[in-house]
């Protein structure tokens, strides 16, 4: 239980991607830590890719991020929808500044992007999104998983082990 006491945002909108939103939740939740599924709307159903559900907790509003030690992003087509809220670019910016973990898998980097805290950063994402990550000075690579410093990010599902156990352990260190 070594993440008892930590709370963790974890953004939420339809089309994620079922496992890369809730494999990270269980598997933070596992460790012991407070997971907020964080959406538009309090109360809201949002539905993944495949069907899975995933019910908000609290909207974006009601998010104060100064409360919370890490943020998840899901991958999916909900990033693209996700980076549209300026409340969402905000919690990241918050994480960012405040050195707080940002877990980014598949298309997540795309709220990073639109963020803008991703130049000189080191990275992984799916390669679909190779482009984008470079374009905004993001430093590439073609792994499991990459950490760089705070910022956790995955490719996709197969690499999600990997990718849970990181940001657990940047978690932890904090």
């Amino acid at each position: 239980m070594r993440l008892k006491g930590k709370k963790i945002i974890q953004l939420v909108s339809n089309e994620f991607e079922d496992l890369e939103l809730w494999y990270p939740v269980m598997r933070m939740r596992e460790e012991g830590a407070e997971v907020v599924l964080a959406a538009e709307k309090s109360g809201e159903t949002y539905i993944g890719k495949y069907g899975v559900p995933a019910v908000s907790d609290a909207a974006f509003s009601d998010i104060n991020p100064a409360e919370f030690d890490g943020i998840l992003v899901p991958g999916g087509w909900a990033p693209d929808k996700l980076r549209r809220y300026p409340e969402v670019l905000d919690m990241v910016r918050h994480m960012h500044e405040e050195k707080k973990p940002i877990g980014q898998i598949c298309h997540a980097g795309w709220v990073l992007i639109s963020a803008g805290i991703l130049e000189g950063v080191q990275v992984t994402s799916t390669p679909g999104i190779k482009d984008d990550m470079t374009n905004a000075g993001a430093i590439w690579h073609d792994e499991a998983v990459v950490t760089d410093g705070h910022i956790v990010s995955s490719r996709r599902p197969p690499d999600l082990p990997e990718y849970g156990k990181a940001f657990a352990d940047v978690l932890a260190e904090r």
